[in-house]
């Protein structure tokens, strides 16, 4: 890939915006990216934790596994976001998976290199940090709806949290973008695959949503935000 186009791929990442030319171009030299195939592995738990990635397009999924080997999916990776920060933490070794769901670019740093660059850019510490700390809020919000709220509004609430996350507002509507397979709800809210469709198919009857593989539509923002009330 182009040592160009890369470069502007860093530079829409908001941790980045505001660099100066010099440091923009270091941190082209010690990143380097690729492009994945759709269900192709980015790194595997028990591995060392050598870097840091940054989605610029595509999907990934983190996911860990039960002692049956069932999947469970921790939480899904939008274009834009950081994943595998825990690394910049000194984090040893992996402990989940990282997956594209759908073809990607990344870009991965070296947490090495990362942590001599943010030397020579001190902002970007504070920046990180508070990426970070956004992430751990969600994980907490969400272990938050697994003790407290029911399946009902477990599956709201992460159409609430998605939409606030992903949506973009029409008019008076917001959209999203691709759209989850219910099967991936189910498993983001500790509800089975039924559950779920009876759900969305109940708030697509009563016209609060719509939805397809695509795309979800939230017609009624504030009808779906009182359920929660």
């Amino acid at each position: 890939m182009a040592e160009k186009t890369k470069l502007w791929y860093l530079e829409n990442f908001n941790l980045f915006k505001g660099l100066k030319e010099e440091s923009k171009m270091e941190l082209s030299r010690i990143s380097s990216m690729r492009e994945l195939a759709k269900n192709e592995p980015i790194y595997f738990a028990n591995e060392p934790s050598k870097a840091i990635f940054f989605l610029k397009t595509g999907r990934v999924k983190i996911i860990k596994y039960t002692p049956d080997g069932k999947e469970n999916i921790i939480t899904l990776i939008n274009p834009g976001e950081i994943f595998g920060e825990m690394a910049y933490l000194e984090e040893g070794m992996r402990t989940d998976y990282a997956i594209t769901i759908e073809p990607s670019v990344i870009c991965a740093i070296n947490k090495g290199d990362l942590g001599e660059f943010i030397i020579k850019n001190p902002a970007l510490n504070l920046k990180l940090i508070k990426l970070i700390g956004l992430k751990l809020k969600s994980f907490s919000e969400r272990i938050e709806d697994l003790i407290f709220k029911d399946a009902h509004q477990r599956v709201i609430s992460f159409l609430i949290r998605l939409t606030d996350k992903s949506g973009k507002k029409v008019g008076d509507q917001i959209f999203v973008k691709p759209f989850l397979k219910h099967q991936d709800i189910a498993e983001l809210t500790a509800c089975s695959r039924q559950t779920v469709n009876y759900i969305l198919t109940d708030l697509r009857e009563k016209n609060i949503i719509n939805f397809d593989r695509k795309k979800l539509i939230i017609n009624e923002p504030q009808k779906l935000k009182a359920y929660l009330n």
